[in-house]
């Protein structure tokens, strides 16, 4: 008799935080979990249900949007953690975590039924205004037959294409704030990386969670809302081919 495949699924949880189920194996990107973080105020809450029975965690860069060591603590000492090379004693010494496995691009490493592999990042490589460097990173996800790209926070390069094809992109649209700095993509920019990268779905994230308080003294801005719809719309004129699900935070997906 042929097992049934295990669960394959993506929820987003806002900001760069994605749990990513594949095989049976369930992976949280960049968590992110705090109600406030510095001058950002979240809109909305996290569901602690999605975080139970995590395998492991992946960290993309050192951002303090990306690598909150509070979030870390949350989760526990003995949930190991997948981070870019030289990030390692950084986490160890001040989440505690105990499981700190560095990778550098093109590197993998096997968790339980998949395989997570480096990939390169173009974005800022420290950890502001003064710490530890590490060079960012993306990941790429595979089991059960599917792959899931998660870029982390990246600017668009010709390169990306030599991830093509994949399943399913978690592609960075937008901000915390009203403009974006370098080192990023807007809509149209991620749409084009769509098409590089030859996503069958593209899931835009990175949008919709954190905003300065002084920017919603009144109601949440606009920036919130306004990301994902554009995005749609470069995905059909840059990546016809490629389907767009738009999840807002909380919301998951079966891949």
């Amino acid at each position: 008799m042929t097992s049934s495949p295990l669960p394959a699924a993506v929820a987003y949880l806002g900001h760069a935080t994605v749990l990513v189920e594949l095989g049976g194996v369930r992976l949280l990107t960049d968590p992110l979990l705090r109600n406030r973080v510095a001058h950002l105020r979240r809109a909305g809450k996290v569901d602690s249900g999605a975080l139970r029975g995590v395998n492991a965690v992946l960290i993309s860069h050192l951002h303090y949007d990306h690598l909150d060591l509070p979030s870390l603590q949350k989760l526990g000492r003995d949930v190991p953690v997948i981070a870019p090379h030289g990030a390692g004693a950084l986490i160890r010494r001040k989440a505690g975590v105990k499981n700190v496995v560095e990778l550098r691009a093109g590197e993998q490493i096997e968790i339980g039924s998949v395989t997570v592999r480096a990939t390169r990042a173009e974005h800022d490589t420290g950890r502001l205004p003064f710490g530890a460097q590490a060079e960012p990173l993306g990941y790429v996800i595979t089991g059960e037959g599917r792959s899931v790209y998660f870029a982390g926070d990246t600017d668009l390069f010709p390169a990306m294409a030599e991830l093509s094809p994949l399943d399913v992109a978690l592609l960075p649209i937008w901000g915390w704030g009203p403009t974006m700095g370098p080192g990023h993509m807007d809509p149209t920019r991620a749409a084009q990386a769509a098409a590089l990268l030859g996503a069958r779905l593209a899931i835009p994230i990175h949008w919709g969670t954190y905003y300065p308080i002084h920017l919603g003294l009144q109601s949440p801005p606009g920036f919130l809302e306004m990301p994902p719809a554009l995005f749609e719309q470069a995905v059909l004129e840059h990546a016809p081919s490629t389907a767009v699900r738009i999840l807002r935070p909380g919301e998951q997906i079966a891949i």
